[in-house]
C-alpha cells in the first residue's frame, strides 16, 4: 500500500492544525499530499480546501479529494477551489483498495512533487 507515513486527522479543524504546524503539531512534518473527504466534522472538506489553497506555505500541497459526493455541485466547486483531483470513494473494498494503489502510482511514481520539507507523509 501507500509506502511512507501516513496522518489522519478526526476532523477539519485538527486537518488545518496539523497542516499549519501548530499546537501539538509543531514538530509535525509537511505531508507530500492530502486526501481529503469532503464530509469532514466541525469544519468541512471544501472550507479546509480553501485554507489550504489560499495559504502560501501549503498551496503547492497536491490535495485530492476523495469522497463519497457524486455530487456535479461539489465536483465543480472543488475544481473552483483548486483541487488537484477528484475521486469518489468506491463503496466496494477492494475496487476502494485498488484506487488506493492507484493513487499512489500516479502521485508517487509519475508526478514530479515540490521538496519543501516533506519526509513522505501523508494526511
Amino acid at each position: 500500500m501507500i509506502a511512507g507515513n501516513i496522518r489522519v486527522a478526526r476532523d477539519g479543524i485538527e486537518a488545518i492544525t496539523y497542516l499549519r504546524q501548530e499546537r501539538e503539531y509543531v514538530e509535525a512534518p509537511r505531508p507530500d499530499l492530502v486526501l481529503l473527504d469532503l464530509n469532514l466534522p466541525k469544519k468541512g472538506g471544501l472550507d479546509v480546501l480553501n485554507e489550504i489553497k489560499q495559504d502560501d506555505a501549503l498551496r503547492s500541497i497536491p490535495v485530492i479529494i476523495l469522497t463519497t459526493s457524486e455530487s456535479e455541485k461539489d465536483i465543480a466547486e472543488s475544481y473552483q477551489r483548486h483541487a488537484n483531483c477528484y475521486i469518489v470513494k468506491p463503496v466496494d473494498l477492494d475496487e476502494f483498495l485498488g484506487a488506493i494503489r492507484a493513487i499512489e502510482e500516479f502521485w508517487f511514481s509519475l508526478v514530479r512533487l515540490p521538496k519543501a520539507g516533506g519526509t513522505g507523509s501523508r494526511l
